[in-house]
């Protein structure tokens, strides 16, 4: 199993956004709703892929049972979503997927793999990425954000706080800090 990594720096993930918007022609807005619901929400590509319209179009909050847990999860649905979906759900009905591809059935993982992907060499982000990239990416600056592993852990249903700094890369960002800064 191959271990991908965070988008770390803000301007590489929005260069990624912009471009899943701009190149992607009708699908644009769907791949960057995929995008922002894994790195504004912190879900798996499991979940995100499973969600129907119903569940956001009119929604302030998202409730669903994770795929890979079977454990409910419930967040609200922030400002930078909010519009987003309410353009891509306008005309939809409720009942059907909210990821449709191109042959008119419910995305697939590798189908946003390639997206991503090729969204994120076109960015010029040359590490390890994935689907997983995305949630990754939602932990990684939840973090540096809040400082707060305790709620991150609880977020993402991990075992212990060390479990979700290895999880997101913090572990060698915060050796690297600590041996910067620690001069005698």
């Amino acid at each position: 199993m191959n271990i991908v990594e965070p988008i770390r720096n803000k301007k590489h993930l929005h260069k990624v956004e912009k471009i899943l918007l701009n190149e992607s022609g009708s699908n644009g807005l769907r791949n960057l709703l995929i995008c922002l619901f894994g790195t504004n929400c912190g879900l798996r590509i499991s979940d995100i892929l499973n969600l129907n319209v119903k569940d956001v179009k009119n929604k302030s909050y998202v409730e669903l049972t994770e795929i890979k847990t079977g454990k409910r999860k419930k967040f609200p649905i922030n400002d930078k979503l909010k519009p987003l979906i309410y353009e891509f759900t306008k005309d939809r009905d409720n009942n059907e997927p909210l990821f449709l591809s191109k042959f008119g059935n419910r995305m697939e993982r590798t189908q946003c793999y390639r997206i991503l992907n090729d969204a994120c060499k076109k960015a010029g982000i040359e590490y390890r990425i994935g689907t997983h990239t995305l949630r990754k990416t939602f932990g990684y600056h939840h973090y540096k954000k809040y400082k707060d592993v305790a709620i991150l852990q609880k977020i993402f249903n991990h075992s212990s706080p060390l479990v979700t700094l290895i999880y997101i890369g913090i572990n060698q960002d915060i050796l690297d800090d600590s041996y910067k800064r620690f001069i005698l």
